[in-house]
């Protein structure tokens, strides 16, 4: 099997993120156009967590704590900005995410201290280690984000019932 240099696995990760952080921008903002339901809410996450199972390589297992700590550095600090970007409004009776003109800026910001950390962690752990960490770091920060989303959507509907 032939094998490919860390260097070229560094710029394609790379471009990989520089093309989902600008696939996330454009589905966000053509998502504020549809109304938001429970679903829409839940999903991304469940469908995220089946990213647990690159764990059952033994390539990609890290110390607990290490995992503990990535997964509440998502949780608490990257998923802070996205929180306090996301509102939702009534419009004809849906539910609708209001447009950010932050968030795109957000999600470049946070993909540059991705960047950046990612260096500085690469340099004492695999790849495939540094792979894990940061799916728990987003795993921590999506999951978050949604728990708010999820509330603050049941919140809007029960001010509509009152």
């Amino acid at each position: 099997m032939a094998q490919i240099s860390p260097f070229y696995l560094q710029i394609g990760a790379t471009v990989g993120m520089l093309i989902m952080a600008l696939l996330a921008i454009f589905i966000r903002m053509k998502a504020s156009h549809r109304p938001v339901t429970i679903r829409k809410i839940l999903i991304p996450p469940l469908g995220m967590s089946t990213g647990f199972l690159m764990f059952v390589v033994p390539e990609t297992h890290v110390p607990l704590l290490w995992a503990a700590i990535a997964l509440l550095v998502g949780w608490f600090i990257f998923s802070y900005p996205l929180i306090r970007s996301t509102r939702f409004e009534r419009i004809n009776g849906e539910i609708f995410a209001t447009r950010s003109r932050s968030f795109a800026f957000i999600l470049l910001g946070l993909l540059a201290v991705r960047l950046i950390l990612h260096e500085v962690i690469q340099r004492y752990v695999s790849i495939p280690q540094t792979g894990g960490l940061f799916f728990l770091l987003a795993f921590g920060m999506i999951v978050r984000w949604r728990v708010y989303m999820y509330k603050h959507y049941k919140e809007v509907i029960s001010a509509e019932e009152a």
